[in-house]
């Protein structure tokens, strides 16, 4: 059976305060049940009160994805606002403090910070997790094998996480550095078949390090409920248009290399400690040749004109590049946050007329 590569993207946002700019938490019922209201079961908290998380429906190609996360966004926007907060889309806050976040009232947050202590409550952070339907799961397996090898050049494209603390990082993602913390976490070893990575987690639970299979938290990896093939490494981008981009490049990597593995092909398989040493790197130079790797599948997606935005990243610069470059010209991680909020709105319009005039239709 073909994989049906189904796209479902779920974003992380901050609900930032307008006056201070900084962190603000959420009021659960204000926030979270009116968007259920609006939105069903497509929001949700996360473990700090100061994070909302959407994720869109399964979508069965890349326009659906847009069209879905573009109106999620808006009404999430819509919602802060209504509400006396604004929404922010970066991987880390530039200069809010872990140390005075609320942790949301939930029997499972409760549980994790009461397993990792500070570990959990310093994971102040903000991520993009994509989804690609792949139903068997020994193609999943071996497709993530080979995936892994484009996971540094993902999170380069992605990368929205310059500050901490108040401070510039000297990484363009600190957020990956922050979430390294976690156990179970990074690029996975390789698994020979499904078999061995099943008889892995059953080791895991058996052994009283995990309880179930959620609790691993690698950059990628099989989900443990869903048939998909959950793509964990990205920060948050600030555009919307990043995020589908991101989204329509992973599902076109899934594709190629389900197309050679079918031919039995394959791709080039890397140790562990190599992918590991790219993804310090994260080396943005690599991008150019990664786009005419996938480049034969992707008008049998429909993602050209998604995936063509990866260049406009490129010469706009990451998130990260553009947060870097406001600070440069201001000095002030204020603007900085105030660009963050201008950014995360940016295109989000076109939802509202879309969906008007399906209305009007």
């Amino acid at each position: 059976m073909n994989p049906s590569f189904t796209i479902g993207i779920e974003e992380e946002y901050q609900t930032v305060d307008p006056v201070t700019r900084d962190l603000r938490s959420h009021i659960h019922a204000e926030i979270i049940e009116k968007g259920k209201l609006l939105l069903q079961e497509r929001v949700k908290a996360e473990m700090h009160a100061s994070v909302v998380e959407v994720g869109t429906a399964v979508c069965s190609n890349i326009k659906e994805a847009k069209q879905e996360l573009k109106k999620l966004r808006l009404d999430m926007t819509k919602l802060a606002r209504e509400n006396g907060l604004r929404l922010a889309s970066a991987a880390t806050h530039p200069f809010a403090d872990w140390r005075v976040q609320e942790i949301t009232p939930d029997e499972r947050y409760k549980n994790i910070v009461e397993d990792m202590q500070l570990v959990a409550r310093a994971n102040l952070i903000f991520g993009l997790h994509v989804h690609i339907g792949v139903e068997d799961r020994e193609t999943a397996i071996h497709l993530m094998n080979h995936a892994r090898y484009f996971v540094p050049h993902i999170l380069a494209i992605s990368t929205n996480s310059p500050f901490w603390l108040g401070m510039d990082t000297g990484l363009k993602s600190y957020r990956c550095k922050v979430f390294d913390k976690f156990p179970r976490t990074n690029i996975p070893d390789y698994f020979p078949s499904w078999g061995e990575y099943d008889n892995f987690i059953k080791l895991l639970i058996k052994t009283g390090c995990i309880d179930n299979a959620k609790k691993i938290w690698w950059d990628i990896r099989p989900h443990p409920f869903f048939n998909t093939l959950e793509f964990r490494v990205c920060d948050i981008p600030m555009r919307v248009e990043e995020t589908i981009a991101l989204a329509a490049l992973i599902q076109a990597t899934i594709a190629k290399l389900y197309k050679l593995y079918a031919a039995n092909q394959g791709f080039r398989l890397y140790r562990r400690a190599l992918i590991m040493e790219n993804k310090w790197r994260a080396a943005r130079d690599l991008v150019n040749e990664y786009l005419d790797f996938v480049d034969d599948v992707v008008d049998e997606l429909d993602s050209r004109e998604e995936i063509d935005y990866i260049r406009q990243i490129l010469v706009m610069g990451s998130g990260a590049d553009r947060q870097l470059r406001v600070f440069k010209e201001t000095g002030d991680l204020k603007k900085v946050v105030d660009f963050i909020i201008e950014e995360t709105e940016v295109g989000l319009t076109e939802a509202a007329t879309s969906s008007a005039s399906r209305k009007l239709g």
